[in-house]
């Protein structure tokens, strides 16, 4: 019971952070763009992901577009990336690194801005659920990343306190640093070491196994 209250909550990600999903949420929305007549390249888009999908369609195509078109987006994102399920698998490391901060007495929260049917669907891809404490999804209705909502809410699930939030993309770190909270930055969604860690990350690692065989190193080491 002591290191349950005295280590710090861990706020996980998903999408490039447990699961190797970044690329196809790209391809997707980059679909889901063109078919409403909306040309986003795939740089932009990739750079966008981490943030909720709520923001991401003004966030590449501007507002107009967001008013015109955004849930069409959305639902037709949703298909296309569903129907890439089958070539998503788990980042290695992923399972052991979470059973690892459950060992050590971390309340381990997984929040991801994906509704949750996706987060379901991901989710049977990676060993990971028995060793979560809670699941935040983009379906509860929190404002998504980059805003401090979703840390806030993570921790107040298992009790509060101060947290680390692990994730792989820029949103994830502002979203750590408005919520006052430490950040370890992944390389595993494709985003650069140098960009991370201009965004406030304390460390940043590979990816998942990295994390795993550095976890006495950074935020994240015993206390």
């Amino acid at each position: 019971m002591v290191a349950e209250l005295t280590s710090p909550v861990v706020v996980l990600d998903l999408d490039g952070t447990l699961v190797d999903s970044v690329y196809q949420h790209v391809v997707a929305w980059k679909a889901a763009l063109n078919d409403v007549g909306l040309h986003v390249s795939g740089v932009r888009i990739h750079e966008a992901i981490g943030m909720g999908g709520d923001r991401l369609v003004a966030h590449v195509a501007g507002d107009a577009a967001e008013d015109a078109v955004g849930d069409d987006v959305r639902a037709l994102h949703d298909k296309y990336f569903k129907a890439t399920l089958r070539t998503v698998c788990a980042l290695d490391g992923a399972s052991e690194l979470a059973a690892a901060l459950a060992t050590r007495g971390h309340r381990v929260v997984l929040a991801s801005s994906s509704e949750a049917d996706i987060v379901d669907d991901l989710l049977e891809l990676v060993d990971v659920r028995r060793h979560l404490d809670a699941v935040l999804t983009g379906s509860d209705g929190v404002p998504s990343k980059p805003a401090p909502d979703i840390v806030h809410e993570a921790a107040a699930r298992v009790g509060g306190g101060p947290a680390v939030v692990v994730g792989d993309a820029v949103w994830d770190a502002l979203s750590a640093e408005s919520a006052g909270a430490a950040f370890v930055g992944l390389r595993s969604g494709g985003v650069a070491a140098e960009r991370l860690l201009a965004a406030g990350a304390a460390r940043v690692h590979d990816g998942p196994r990295d994390l795993l065989d550095h976890l006495d190193e950074g935020p994240l080491r015993g206390r």
